[in-house]
């Protein structure tokens, strides 16, 4: 089976050009502008029939219905009516269809390529040798009772609201309220409220908190004394808990809880940067309001800097299982073993079982924004989203907000929807989030920087106030895939040493938290 085309190849296209050709096999070519009817094609010789938008697909060849459609050298799906050379190849005659992928155990794999001297961020190291980029204090919520007082007391040290709360704290990133929808008239043994309490553990312990405060109701099924005891936690001078019942309602609640924090704020203003090794970065990699040309600019710079930090020994947490769907083969071949391969076929199957059981389509995706943009089916999708993990080996395959241990390029398992995803990826560890789009999600993680990449020139000079990095470059010839992805691995240091990204600057991260939640809710 073909592998993807180099997607740096992308980048050498002359800016005359008006399609982009990603693979030789390919059957389609992308628009890199509006095209209409009557357009000569010279490179491909074709011409256009009908109007094509921009990052969508023309035919370059007659296919027949049923006949596999091909974009980056693999199927993106199948012809539901027979198409001319130079139509519009979109939802209109392209159809999802099953095919055999080759897993290919670690046919791919090789050794890693490390650097003679590794990159260095300005770290805060905790008192365990963990690494954070950022020095919050966090409220954390057993259950949607308690996020009021939680949203209350965070108020209460809002630096846009009351400057004066934090002002002898300068080291102190904020005060955030994480709070969820959940913890209530779930099954006590179930799947769902582990998940929960995994969930909340990981971000009870991560080492962006400098101290944390879980509050509860007191009666909910997600007790606290529970919480701590499953994910191995106690109490102490970093994490304390309380509940509402038990401090006498609201009023009383809201004034316990900024007296706490008051209290905490000394310890975690006492901290200072020091030079630590990018082997402590911790990257989730997210992709949202994605558009024909994510696969080609955005998702690939992103897959370069990946491919530097691991080389520079740190850690890539690549997810959205239903968004890898019918391209895990290119990571089943990249798997350091054949037991890690196989582990991410297995919850690829238990999505596949998940969705038939809820009577859902693993093509319930792209979105309709996705689809505006140039997507058509979710293996188009997919090929383009598994660019943002680059060319790296497949060190390990987690399950949802799993601790993650290894090093390199991991995967874990978490839903598309990227304020879910990743809430996982930052309960598994993750201390810095890169985010591509292009269609123009607004998004933050609390207590994670995230950095968003806009996959297109128009995006950016449109809605530059939220973007961090234009890869859109890569698209008029005037960047590479490669010369970008070193300036996103530098940006990515920067950030992990303090420089605040457009979503912390606009006070994204809290709304975001959302715990993925699987249980019956009785």
């Amino acid at each position: 089976m073909n592998a993807p085309a180099n997607p740096g190849k992308a980048a050498q296209l002359h800016a005359a050009l008006r399609v982009i050709r990603l693979h030789p096999e390919d059957d389609v070519v992308i628009a890199r502008d509006q095209l209409v009817a009557g357009t000569t094609l010279d490179e491909e010789d074709v011409t256009v029939l009908g109007l094509v938008p921009p990052g969508h697909k023309v035919a370059t060849r007659a296919i027949g219905a049923g006949e596999a459609v091909r974009r980056y050298g693999q199927i993106i799906g199948f012809a539901s009516q027979d198409i001319r050379p130079g139509q519009h190849v979109h939802t209109h005659n392209l159809a999802m269809g099953d095919f055999t992928r080759d897993y290919a155990y670690g046919a791919d794999a090789r050794a890693p390529e490390p650097v003679p001297a590794p990159a260095t961020f300005a770290g805060i190291v905790r008192a365990d040798g963990r690494v954070a980029t950022r020095n919050y204090i966090g409220i954390l919520t057993s259950v949607n009772c308690s996020a009021t007082v939680a949203r209350a007391i965070a108020d209460h040290f809002r630096r846009d609201i009351h400057p004066e709360a934090l002002a002898a704290y300068p080291n102190v990133d904020g005060v955030v309220a994480l709070t969820h929808g959940v913890g209530c008239a779930v099954d006590p043994q179930g799947e769902g409220l582990a998940l929960l309490q995994r969930t909340l553990g990981g971000y009870a312990c991560h080492p962006n908190f400098a101290s944390v405060l879980v509050i509860g109701l007191g009666c909910e099924t997600n007790q606290i004394s529970a919480l701590l005891a499953t994910q191995g936690l106690a109490h102490d001078d970093r994490l304390q808990t309380f509940t509402i019942q038990d401090s006498g309602g609201t009023t009383r609640t809201i004034a316990r809880g900024i007296a706490m924090i008051q209290e905490m704020l000394p310890a975690a203003n006492a901290v200072q940067r020091q030079p630590v090794p990018a082997s402590h970065l911790v990257v989730g990699l997210q992709c949202g309001g994605s558009d024909g040309y994510s696969g080609i600019s955005a998702n690939p710079v992103l897959g370069a800097a990946v491919d530097l930090l691991v080389r520079h020994g740190g850690t890539a947490i690549l997810s959205e299982t239903p968004e890898i769907y019918g391209a895990e083969h290119l990571l089943t071949r990249r798997a350091q073993t054949p037991e890690i391969g196989r582990k991410l076929v297995a919850r690829i199957r238990w999505w596949e079982d998940y969705c038939a059981r809820h009577g859902a389509s693993m093509d319930n995706n792209p979105s309709a924004g996705n689809k505006a943009g140039g997507l058509t089916t979710v293996l188009e999708k997919s090929l383009g989203g598994i660019a943002k993990g680059g060319s790296a080996n497949l060190a390990e395959v987690y399950e949802y907000a799993q601790p993650v241990r290894a090093r390199g390029l991991v995967f874990m398992d978490t839903p598309g929807y990227d304020p879910i995803s990743a809430t996982g990826q930052v309960a598994g560890g993750a201390n810095l989030i890169c985010f591509t789009t292009g269609r123009g999600s607004a998004y933050g993680c609390a207590p994670s920087p995230s950095v968003k990449l806009a996959t297109n020139t128009a995006l950016w000079q449109r809605q530059s106030d939220d973007m961090d990095l234009n890869c859109g470059a890569v698209l008029d010839g005037s960047a590479t895939i490669g010369g970008l992805g070193e300036e996103l691995f530098r940006l990515m240091l920067d950030t992990a040493s303090g420089k605040r990204s457009r979503s912390e600057l606009h006070g994204y991260g809290q709304n975001e938290f959302v715990p993925w939640q699987l249980s019956a809710i009785t």
